[in-house]
């Protein structure tokens, strides 16, 4: 198969929404939990700590598919991605315990590991500025965010939590034959793979991997506390909006995005002005707004969370683009292999850390104030961070 997708690639737009799908489907459980438990006889509290596995997967196995990405080409993971998501979601939908609940989640985990150290190499390969490239690709990111408690919470008022992982892995394996009878060879790719090798590490790379690395751990619980506890904190604290599951899926499907724009405005600044000072002032942004979200409730809550995921979606662009002007193209995937693994592995942390949490009488406003001071991880990053200009490689 290797062979015979060689120098072969797919329009941006199947990238784009092969990223949506990774997030949507991530993030059924966050919204589904709560149905799912009660099914199993079970509290929220104790449900979602099923869902761990399937966050670390996501993270542990991205080294493993940059790995493979690197020995059999990127395409074929591509392929495997899609198919693989789909029938992991499937088989979640048919488990009959939580624990068979928590090994199918795993398997959606590793099979959703595939798309950022391979799909966000694949469009970093591109010639070309890549801040907008991919703040655009973050934006349908997000946009999966944004439409997993919703369609899951619509999902849920016609059937079951089951219902909610058979669709969408129905849907994951139609797009799969879509995305595959859309692939074409790509003749300069060879040309451009070329180039980007010769171009080779730039200066301070080690001071940046160092930034990205600490930008990424806080990023991570950030991003994994504000993504999948969201649904859950609206249906607790909007209750003079609304207490129906879908409505309160509706206004986080919302609020993820209204936020997920604010990618595509800091993708077109990091291509025109340091990311060392917007991702300075994203940070400051994140610490205020996001312990404003832990103090308010229902139409306040609503807005301020729409400011707080705006600086927390606005990070992502950042560190993608710093890594492409530091790590050349066949170090890429390796890299961001291992920034997925601590950025997701950190983010799955968020479950049992809630878990226990919940458990000796603490609320989600603590974790929300708790994950302001995490955001000061951002703003140091932000400082180590070493000055940026394009001419750090000509190849962006």
């Amino acid at each position: 198969m290797s062979l015979k997708l060689k120098n072969t690639t797919v329009p941006n737009i199947f990238l784009n929404i092969g990223h949506l799908l990774d997030h949507f489907m991530m993030l059924i459980f966050a919204k589904a939990a709560y149905d799912s438990g009660r099914h199993f006889g079970l509290g929220f509290d104790e449900m979602i700590i099923y869902g761990t596995l399937g966050m670390i997967m996501f993270g542990l196995t991205a080294p493993l598919a940059g790995f493979l990405s690197d020995k059999y080409g990127r395409m074929p993971l591509m392929i495997i991605y899609h198919f693989g998501l789909g029938i992991s979601a499937i088989l979640s939908s048919m488990a009959s315990s939580p624990v068979q609940l928590a090994f199918c989640l795993g398997l959606v985990g590793l099979f959703a590991s595939i798309y950022h150290p391979v799909g966000i190499a694949m469009l970093l390969q591109r010639p070309g500025t890549v801040g907008l490239r991919m703040g655009i690709n973050g934006v349908w990111g997000n946009m999966g965010i944004a439409v997993a408690p919703l369609i899951t919470g619509m999902l849920l008022l016609f059937g079951d939590w089951r219902l909610t992982f058979a669709v969408p892995g129905v849907i994951c394996i139609i797009f799969g034959v879509i995305f595959y009878l859309n692939i074409y060879f790509d003749e300069n790719q060879n040309k451009n793979k070329k180039t980007k090798r010769s171009s080779g590490f730039t200066n301070n790379w080690q001071q940046a991997l160092i930034a990205l690395a600490l930008s990424t751990a806080s990023g991570g619980f950030l991003f994994g506390a504000m993504s999948f506890l969201l649904p859950r904190y609206f249906e607790i604290n909007l209750a003079s909006l609304s207490t129906n599951v879908a409505i309160t899926g509706i206004f986080a499907g919302i609020v993820y995005a209204c936020a997920s724009f604010a990618q595509v405005a800091i993708g077109w600044l990091i291509d025109r002005i340091s990311p060392r000072l917007v991702l300075f002032w994203i940070s400051i942004g994140q610490v205020i707004f996001i312990y404003l979200a832990s103090q308010f409730e229902n139409l306040s809550l609503f807005f301020l969370s729409i400011a707080a995921m705006s600086f927390v979606f606005g990070q992502i662009p950042i560190t993608d683009t710093i890594l492409v002007r530091y790590v050349p193209d066949d170090w890429r995937s390796r890299v961001l292999s291992a920034k997925f693994l601590l950025n997701l592995c950190i983010g799955a942390s968020v479950l049992p850390f809630t878990s226990y949490l919940l458990k000796i009488g603490y609320d989600l406003k603590m974790i929300f104030t708790l994950a302001s001071f995490i955001a000061i991880g951002v703003l140091v990053s932000s400082v180590i961070l070493p000055s940026q200009g394009k001419e750090l490689n000509p190849n962006i």
